[in-house]
């Protein structure tokens, strides 16, 4: 039945890559099993027959869709199945598109459809990387022109060694987790998170995983030679040269003169009537050619832009090609936030928040990995406004995710442990406004806003962009890149990290791959420019990190019990935990470890709660002193509650420093009294002493008569002694029915 199906072999990693064919989805211009280990994924690729009319851009979509039957696991939605793609899938998806994408033809207009599906999933073989691979075949053997295959492998170091593609075990030890893709001889995207890891050491891991990627390339082209379908012929959308022509003799001057500012919107302001005039001049004699008019515009002000920086040496905005616009500074903006930082680098400004929270706040994550929640967020919003347009807010996109990523995976590193800081932590960077590197802003920002809210970061973070732009073997690279440089450039190579090193990289292309060289070049111009803002810029606004916390933020406490005692300190449905925060106004989260974190905006209300959790998951000791509320009053005494469940009596002889005729004349239902634990019976029953508390605490001296009256024995009592359960109020209750 399944005469076409093929399989194809080789190992990656030491592990085992294996590639169907043929059997599966046989309606795709492209399809393919891939089996790393013991994950698949199903790779398909589709092209619409004609192209969309109306775009001037090349259509690709790529999903990467994550099955939670692929680790065994039923969603967690109301629903019971998949909604929209987790941030790490949408991430995933942006990983794959990057390093495909410029290898398919810029005048195509047809639309291309990618899907990775993830069916199964072993720990140790990584999904993302299997799905990379796994579309790259999926295009190469389609009828879809394109000029790849490409690989891509993750690096890992561990123990100072790099590994392709690290075990799960690997990944919790590694100081870094690089992702390389890569054509037949060049780089073409690098994505990575590192704990502060140096330029040559960061070069070396791309190399290693360059090279391990060549094996694959060679491999997917074996398979590609053999089954592979010849590419089918499209109609290029590219304008008429001779109307390319025609436009540029018309409009060169007036390009030139409207590009030739630093100011956005007066570059903008100058090209309105450019192509007002270019359309007014040509429209008759082009007639309903009216995008490729605007097309050969586009291209015409790339072709300025690139032409001054590589014949002239000369930025848009009058710049040097490594000098760094006007940064600036600040910290403390918003009062009432936990911490705020606002950082400006020519007409690019973010405005990042701190909010700090409970370890409950964590964000729960349900994916098919084995991390389930986030204690460290960062949102990125891009409003229309930030850029001078009128859209409405639809909420983020892919875009916004992946910024929002880059710059949580840039301070990741720098992050105190939760045991030195037991908070969650969401950071929102509000992009005010935007002409390049808003992402790199972020990280900026996101220093400021965490070192202003006291959060003791192990070093600041700063982040830059370097740009690209080639001709044949001809290139030139230069720092901070501002729009219209991203638009006509080759290269957005962004990289964030500390004095001591990088902790982030994200590289998007147009171009095909990337040099050796260009790489080197790029990780010494974004670090010379990293010192550049930390010092000069960053650390002026704000030398170190706060020594306390906004006032606002709520106060954290946290201590380790007996695992044993947990459901002591939770009770009945939650009975006990809940009286608790609501006496002491705090929230209190338990660990199944027995770790306790409770916070409170009241710093007394915490330590006053942490003093009730330790009571109880604590047997008490002869000697302690507890804070304690009255419960009962009888003739002969007082009944002192020190913890939920947890209750003694202070005989009238040890009320107070003086003689007491009356329990009533010294303490009241309800009221907080001080006691000291004078003795614990052999039923567990405590006494307790108000008078013996006063004495040690406040220092008061005892009357000569206040002893004069007898202690004598502990009295009988109808209910059978105090029972720590509850249960003695419970049964006296029924008798007394």
């Amino acid at each position: 039945m399944f005469e076409n199906a093929r399989v194809f072999e080789t190992t990656l990693a030491g592990r085992p890559l294996v590639v169907e064919t043929g059997k599966m989805a046989q309606l795709s211009n492209g399809s393919c099993l891939v089996r790393y280990g013991e994950t698949v994924v199903m790779c398909n690729v589709t092209a619409s027959a004609k192209p969309r009319e109306g775009v001037d851009f090349f259509p690709l979509s790529v999903d990467y869709e994550e099955k939670l039957y692929a680790v065994g696991r039923i969603p967690g939605s109301f629903m019971r199945r998949e909604g929209r793609p987790t941030e790490k899938a949408i991430l995933t998806s942006r990983v794959i598109d990057r390093p495909i994408r410029p290898l398919f033809a810029k005048d195509m207009r047809n639309d291309v459809s990618l899907v990775c599906t993830v069916m199964s999933v072993d720990p140790d073989c990584p999904p993302e990387t299997t799905a990379m691979i796994g579309a790259s075949i999926a295009i190469s053997i389609s009828d879809i022109p394109w000029d790849g295959p490409i690989s891509g492998v993750v690096v890992g170091m561990v123990d100072g060694e790099f590994v392709i593609n690290p075990t799960a075990e690997q990944e919790k030890r590694s100081e870094m987790h690089v992702t390389v893709a890569s054509t037949a001889d060049l780089v073409a995207m690098i994505e990575a998170g590192a704990n502060e890891i140096d330029n040559d050491t960061m070069f070396d891991a791309i190399m290693f995983g360059h090279a391990a990627n060549q094996q694959i390339v060679e491999f997917i082209k074996g398979i590609q030679a053999e089954i592979g379908r010849p590419k089918f012929a499209f109609e290029s959308n590219d304008p008429d040269p001779a109307m390319f022509e025609a436009v540029k003799e018309f409009a060169i001057e007036k390009v030139r003169y409207a590009l030739d500012t630093d100011d956005k919107l007066i570059r903008d302001e100058r090209l309105r009537p450019v192509y007002d005039e270019v359309h007014e001049k040509f429209d008759e004699q082009y007639p309903e050619q009216g995008a490729k008019l605007e097309e050969c515009l586009y291209k015409l002000q790339k072709y300025v832009v690139r032409r001054w920086l590589l014949d002239d040496g000369k930025r848009v905005d009058g710049r040097g090609i490594n000098e760094i616009r006007p940064l600036a500074a600040e910290v403390g903006i918003l009062p009432r936030t936990h911490g705020s930082g606002m950082f400006t680098r020519g007409q690019t400004q973010v405005l990042t928040t701190v909010t700090l929270g409970s370890t409950g706040d964590a964000q729960l994550l349900d994916g098919i990995d084995d991390e389930t929640e986030k204690r460290y967020m960062h949102h990125y919003n891009f409003p229309s406004y930030s850029v001078g347009e009128t859209k409405p807010s639809r909420g983020p996109g892919r875009r916004e995710i992946g910024h929002g990523a880059l710059a949580e995976r840039a301070l990741v590193p720098v992050l105190p442990s939760i045991e030195e800081f037991p908070y969650t932590m969401r950071l929102v960077s509000e992009v005010l406004s935007s002409n390049g590197s808003t992402s790199q802003g972020s990280i900026c920002g996101s220093t400021l806003a965490l070192m202003d809210a006291g959060v003791p970061i192990k070093a600041p973070v700063a982040g830059i962009s370097c740009g690209l732009v080639t001709e044949g073997d001809r290139f030139m690279t230069m720092v901070d890149i501002q729009g219209l440089e991203d638009f006509f450039g080759d290269m957005d190579f962004k990289v964030g990290g500390t004095k001591k090193g990088i902790t982030a990289i994200q590289m998007d292309l147009k171009v095909h791959g990337l040099t050796p060289a260009i790489i080197k070049e790029a990780l010494q111009k974004t670090y010379d420019a990293r010192m550049y803002i930390l010092d000069e810029v960053m650390l002026k606004a704000i030398p170190e990190v706060r020594p306390e916390l906004s006032k606002w933020a709520p106060k954290m406490l946290s201590t380790k019990i007996d695992v044993d005692k947990i459901r002591e300190v939770i009770g009945k449905g939650g009975s006990v935990i809940q009286k608790i925060q609501a006496d002491c106004n705090c929230k209190i989260d338990i660990e199944e470890d027995g770790s306790v974190f409770i916070s409170a905006i009241n710093g007394d209300d915490a330590k006053r709660a942490l003093s009730i959790v330790e009571t109880i998951a604590k047997d008490p000791e002869i000697g302690a002193i507890y804070k304690g509320r009255v419960t009962r009053l009888m003739t002969f005494g007082a009944f002192v509650e020190i913890a939920p469940g947890k209750e003694g009596l202070v005989h009238i002889s040890k009320l107070d420093v003086k003689r007491v005729e009356k329990v009533e004349d010294v303490v009241t239902v309800g009221d907080e009294v001080m006691v000291k634990v004078t003795e614990i019976d052999e039923q567990g029953r405590l006494n307790l002493s108000r008078r013996d508390a006063l004495i040690e605490v406040e220092g008061l001296t005892p009357e000569n008569n206040a002893d004069e009256a007898p202690r004598g024995p502990r009295p009988a009592r109808r209910d059978g002694g105090f029972r720590r359960d509850g249960a003695r109020d419970a049964r006296r209750s029924r008798r007394e029915d």
